[in-house]
């Protein structure tokens, strides 16, 4: 019996490739190249599976284009905003994602994130590297103390848990949270954690507001001007979420103005592309999307959505289905 067909659109780890080309007909990126539009096109004329990654816009043309022959897209990623879940849905095609895997590395990254704005360590690296250190001095590039200050998670599924556990029990830090779901009583007694009625009120108390909601219609745009309006003089964002969950030209606005003093960004509006009035700014923190770029969960994000494959074309249901 020929074994499904699956096109992978990226490069991804060699242990998850390897496990592909056992268990699916499978063409591989080996260059790496996006495949853009007209390559998304002919990979789904042509597989019974496609597995992209978050940068692939898997759009509702795509799905509903004649002679589709893909009937499941296992994306490679927890977040699926990349994808048109309803056009998926009225076509016909499954759609899963990977969760759990990336939930201890990407709070790590929103902790690296925060200490390193608030410590001003981009700012002071630049510093030395370019040979501007004169030396100790006592109030050279001071900075903002993270211990004991209050942190507000805007969500609090897997990973803002995760980064609530990391400040309250690693820096004694008060948290703070909406979420539409609140915590269990037990979860709010490990994590010190107080739910907040309102984002607004979340942001009003919180030193340092990371933000942990998918990225959905409903929360576009999430952080804007007025939300930052609401927040402390002083206080600081962090964003691993996605990148447009802020308005990032309301965010320079608020930066430049002095109404918050720093932020820690992995995620952007327009990715890659990020507004020069960013990387031009000494207060903010900038990465390249690597909140789950270790070895260890790329690897296991590879063959959890390879698991979905296995379970769909067998015959079972996948396990991290969302349409």
């Amino acid at each position: 019996m020929a074994k499904p067909k699956v096109v992978i659109t990226r490069k991804i780890p060699a242990e998850a490739e390897e496990r592909a080309r056992g268990l699916f007909d499978v063409e591989l990126n080996a260059s790496d190249t996006p495949l853009g539009a007209t390559g998304l096109a002919r990979a789904m004329r042509e597989a019974d599976g496609l597995l992209p990654c978050v940068a692939d816009k898997v759009t509702a043309e795509l799905l509903a284009m004649p002679g589709r022959r893909t009937k499941i897209v296992a994306n490679y990623g927890v977040g699926y905003n990349n994808i048109d879940v309803e056009a998926a849905k009225e076509n016909g095609v499954v759609v899963t994602n990977t969760p759990d895997v990336l939930t201890e590395d990407t709070a790590d990254l929103a902790l690296t994130l925060m200490l390193a704005t608030a410590r001003r360590v981009g700012e002071g690296e630049r510093e030395l590297r370019s040979g501007r250190w004169t030396g100790w001095r006592p109030t050279h590039m001071l900075a903002t103390q993270v211990h004991g200050k209050t942190l507000g998670l805007i969500g609090i599924g897997r990973i803002g848990r995760a980064v609530a556990r990391r400040a309250h029990l690693g820096f004694g830090m008060r948290i703070i949270y909406h979420d539409p779901y609140p915590l269990s009583e037990a979860e709010t007694a490990a994590l010190g954690a107080e739910r907040k009625e309102s984002i607004e009120a979340v942001l009003r108390e919180s030193d340092f507001v990371s933000l942990h909601c998918p990225a959905t219609p409903e929360t576009k745009h999430l952080m804007n001007a007025s939300r930052f309006a609401q927040m402390r003089k002083g206080s600081i964002l962090i964003n691993t979420a996605r990148g447009d969950v802020v308005n990032e030209g309301d965010l320079i606005a608020a930066l430049r103005a002095g109404t918050i003093s720093g932020a820690g960004l992995d995620v952007f509006e327009k990715e890659p592309t990020v507004p020069a009035e960013l990387t031009s700014m000494e207060n903010v923190v900038l990465l390249p999307h690597l909140g789950s770029a270790t070895l260890e969960t790329r690897v296991a994000m590879g063959m959890r959505a390879i698991d979905n494959l296995e379970a769909f074309f067998g015959g079972t249901a996948p396990r991290d289905r969302v349409a």
